[in-house]
């Protein structure tokens, strides 16, 4: 059995691998847990005890595929549980985040077998991540992000790379979410931002940022 503080530490490292750092470090799980790069070292070597990661000090850490089993089964959890706080609860996609972190840790399989199949095994949660099934499997949609389109390219938005709850508020104040339809008007060459249409009704200019943080499937 794994402590809640352990599984967060496997989560956090699947996640920073995921980005793209093929050895994470202990500075970058320190920053993502906001704690001690000392606190990080203790806790990376309890999991090197139970074989859940490769660590040597002073380098990367890497997820043994044991360990990345029991991150993607976290994962799992976590998404979900968001699907449910949506779809059953009403809550607001900004709103699950720290809600499904809790709920996350029940230890029960057969609860979380229960709640894929009362949810209709959806394969993407309210912010477009992809839901890893039971073995472990993860399907990702192809997409690029919106700043790397080209004026008149169009797609739907599936995922997001950044879900702040102010982030997401933003989005829902000019009608941006998952499966709407974008149109790329204009760039502008001074700040890189981007003038869109939305559901081919509204036209607005987003930020450079914005348009980094919205993947499109064309």
């Amino acid at each position: 059995m794994l402590s809640y503080t352990e599984e967060n530490y496997l989560k956090t490292i699947y996640h920073l691998s995921e980005n793209g750092s093929k050895d994470v470090t202990t500075n970058g799980i320190a920053d993502a847990v906001n704690t001690k790069p000392a606190s990080v070292s203790d806790m990376l070597k309890k999991l090197a005890q139970k074989s859940l990661i490769d660590y040597i000090k002073y380098q990367g850490v890497t997820l043994t595929d044991e360990g990345r089993v029991k991150a993607l089964k976290i994962i799992r959890k976590h998404r979900l549980w968001e699907v449910f706080l949506v779809n059953k609860l009403s809550f607001n996609w900004d709103e699950v985040h720290d809600v499904a972190e809790e709920l996350e840790h029940i230890k029960s399989p057969l609860l979380i077998k229960r709640l894929d199949e009362f949810l209709g095994f959806p394969q993407f949660d309210p912010h477009g991540d992809p839901i890893p099934t039971e073995d472990g499997i993860i399907n990702h949609k192809r997409s690029v992000p919106l700043h790397q389109m080209e004026i008149g390219m169009s797609g739907v938005v599936v995922g997001l790379n950044e879900t702040a709850s102010s982030f997401l508020q933003f989005l829902d104040k000019i009608g941006v979410y998952i499966g709407v339809k974008i149109k790329v008007l204009d760039k502008s060459s001074f700040d890189h931002s981007v003038e869109i249409e939305i559901d081919q009704t509204s036209k607005m200019m987003i930020s450079n940022e914005v348009a980094k943080n919205l993947n499109i499937s064309e």
